[in-house]
């Protein structure tokens, strides 16, 4: 006894520290968004007017189980909604196929902590956790539906309140892109003019990583609210669309670090922080002056210029201001061929921002 105690906590101490990615989670809401079998059976729980304990199986959840029945049927909502009506936790299989345990008890380690009040609700905390799975409380009184996944809770909300979440959301990203592309144009023109300063490159990786942290928020609306959301999900990519490309584009031209490293840390900024534009510049380690800084990886890929070549121009010249006021002759060596349609791309690109 003593043994399988030690082996439960330890299970718990390792899942409990497991960092969980956003694919991750919305892998698992993708499982319950509506129109699923399981969001079926859920609603349908509710629908009777009762409450219900549902628990994923995994390796770990085994030893948590005592009493009730095994039953290892196909799962169905209409199965489900029928066992809801007795007292005790429902078990199903991995793949969400068969309906394994019914009328169980769950002991997770009461030690566990728990914001929770009731006792199915602590439970179904206490699991998920323990078990690092997936549990689905439903609450008969506050007409509820809570997921639990490892560390996580989430709580479903009606559809016309996602739907008017996600709205506002898309509303202020609208706004985001809109600046966004002002400020790239801007900092397109003051790279081309080489008058380039730290306001322009923070103002577009500021824009562009707030438009990316809104895109994170709207996908998990999207993957809730499920077959109503197409229209939605059109426009999202509409408003994205190359965005992330275009930003890490500017990070590769203005910092030393990795692109990796600066993406880890601005990724993991809040909305509170990504709007504070010193903390984006303590991430990136610029100088005040960046005029010379600009290596030209974005306005170069503007160009048909392949991504080695572009790097050994980089590399040749040091920065884009020495590259746009290179000779034919010295570009030769290094684009061959491609030299004389490199100029005029240059040129049309000059043209269009209205650079002489």
């Amino acid at each position: 006894m003593d043994e399988k105690k030690e082996i439960q906590k330890n299970i718990f101490e390792n899942i409990h520290k497991e960092k969980i990615t956003k694919e991750e989670f919305l892998s698992v809401l993708k499982l319950i968004a509506p129109g699923t079998s399981l969001r079926i059976a859920v609603e349908g729980i509710l629908k009777i007017g009762k409450g219900a304990l549902i628990v994923v199986e995994n390796q770990n959840l085994i030893p948590l189980i005592d009493g009730g029945f095994r039953l290892n049927k196909k799962f169905t909502p209409q199965k489900l909604v029928e066992l809801a009506k007795m007292d005790g936790a429902i078990v199903l299989s991995s793949d969400l196929k068969k309906i394994t345990f019914a009328n169980v008890l769950l002991i997770p380690d009461s030690k566990i902590k728990t914001n929770e009040t009731g006792t199915r609700h602590k439970a179904a905390e206490r699991t998920a956790k323990h078990a690092g799975t997936i549990v689905i409380a439903i609450s008969e009184r506050k007409h509820e539906i809570t997921l639990y996944y490892k560390s996580l809770k989430h709580l479903f909300l009606e559809t016309s309140e996602l739907l008017r979440r996600a709205n506002e959301y898309l509303q202020f990203l609208e706004k985001q892109k809109d600046l966004f592309e002002k400020n790239v144009e801007k900092l397109t023109r003051t790279e081309l003019r080489k008058i380039v300063n730290i306001e322009n490159v923070l103002s577009v990786i500021q824009k562009g990583k707030i438009i990316q942290k809104i895109s994170e928020e709207l996908k998990r609306y999207i993957v809730e609210i499920g077959k109503d959301a197409d229209v939605l999900k059109i426009r999202l990519k509409e408003l994205t669309l190359g965005v992330e490309k275009e930003t890490e584009a500017v990070i590769k031209d203005y910092s030393e670090f990795s692109l990796n490293r600066i993406n880890s840390l601005l990724n993991s900024f809040s909305f509170e922080e990504l709007f504070d534009k010193n903390k984006i510049f303590q991430v990136l380690s610029l100088n005040q002056s960046v005029s010379e800084k600009t290596k030209g990886w974005r306005i170069l890929s503007m160009t048909s210029l392949e991504n080695k070549e572009i790097a050994l121009l980089i590399q040749t010249f040091s920065c884009l201001e020495k590259i746009l006021l290179s000779q034919k002759d010295t570009l030769i060596p290094i684009l061959n061929d491609k030299t004389e349609i490199f100029i005029d791309e240059l040129e049309s690109i000059k043209e269009k921002f209205n650079v002489k």
